[in-house]
């Protein structure tokens, strides 16, 4: 989710679901050790629960900046283990990491001793020559006894070499009978599935076997799939809101981030999908994806783009 889920998008989710937990983007400990920390860490209150995901592999590195993220009010703290793009594997971290448990286990250990909030592991089911359950089970195992209890695990291999991190996100065949395996083998550890998750009844399906599902993508193309998750998946007694009231929320916290500086298109390109299936939505996105990136544009662009749904709404009713 890398360039994707920043906190203006984290926001917008949160309006749609109360109890999912979010997750940064990966931020890497370089960047949070010698960069503009302040940018990385910045989150809005609204977004608790919310997980600070770092990339790293140096556990002094990784202790410092678990610190920062309960100094900053995070919910969690993830060691991605999974992202495969050349540029996180010249900065030894991300997927390519799952060769190396002892060095994973010693950073988690490392993370585990310098906070008191919780430390995940998003990791794939394994990597260019690991062909096993019993390779999956030499990664995990070892960062387990290192105290490690929640596994992230993204039913796919990732190929190092000549596949790009989008074909990494489907060529490599889901395999959701190995992570089902890791919880019957592992009942004390809290297992949660990702890859390939389109709809809430393949969430609902995935849950009789494991403990919590991530979403990715799906949830940013389609982002209205994430206002039944509280009733669905949380089991909350209320009714969902609806798209008008997202729109109503959403208004005065542009106002506030376009008063301390922000463009209004950083904001409304991740609602692009919104009304997707609606009548009028082909024109939601039209209007604000010629009209938001503007110079001083303001929050009547995002009003005039609803307008236009609420017209279509009418001349449907």
């Amino acid at each position: 989710m890398m360039d994707w889920s920043d906190y203006n998008c984290r926001f917008f989710w949160r309006l749609l679901t109360r109890q999912a937990l979010l997750y940064t983007e990966m931020v890497t400990t370089g960047a949070l050790i010698h960069g503009d920390r302040k940018r990385f860490l910045h989150f809005n209150a609204e977004e608790h629960p919310v997980a600070l995901q770092l990339g790293g592999s140096s556990y002094a590195d990784l202790a410092r900046c678990a610190r920062w993220a309960q100094e900053w009010d995070y919910d969690e703290v993830n060691l991605n283990c999974g992202c495969p793009s050349d540029r996180v594997q010249s900065g030894m971290f991300g997927a390519c990491l799952m060769a190396q448990p002892t060095l994973v286990a010693d950073c988690v250990k490392a993370m585990l001793d310098a906070c008191d909030i919780p430390v995940t592991v998003k990791h794939r089911i394994g990597i260019d020559h690991m062909e096993s359950y019993e390779e999956l089970l030499e990664f995990i195992c070892p960062i387990a006894e290192a105290g490690c209890s929640v596994f992230i695990v993204h039913a796919r291999k990732a190929w190092l070499a000549g596949l790009s991190p989008k074909e990494n996100r489907e060529i490599p065949p889901l395999n959701y009978p190995w992570v089902y395996q890791l919880k019957q083998d592992f009942p004390d550890l809290t297992i949660v599935l990702n890859g390939g998750i389109e709809t809430l009844e393949d969430c609902e399906t995935h849950l009789r076997h494991v403990d919590g599902v991530m979403l990715g993508r799906e949830a940013y193309q389609n982002p209205w799939m994430l206002a039944e998750v509280d009733q669905r998946l949380f089991a909350m007694d209320k009714p969902a809101v609806s798209r008008d009231d997202v729109i109503e929320a959403l208004l005065p916290y542009a106002h506030r981030q376009l008063e301390r500086g922000a463009k209004l298109n950083h904001i409304t390109r991740h609602i692009l999908g919104l009304y997707q299936g609606v009548p009028g939505a082909k024109k939601f996105r039209r209007y604000l994806s010629e009209n938001a990136y503007k110079e001083n544009a303001g929050v009547e662009v995002l009003t005039t783009a609803h307008a236009q749904v609420a017209k279509c709404y009418e001349q449907q009713a």
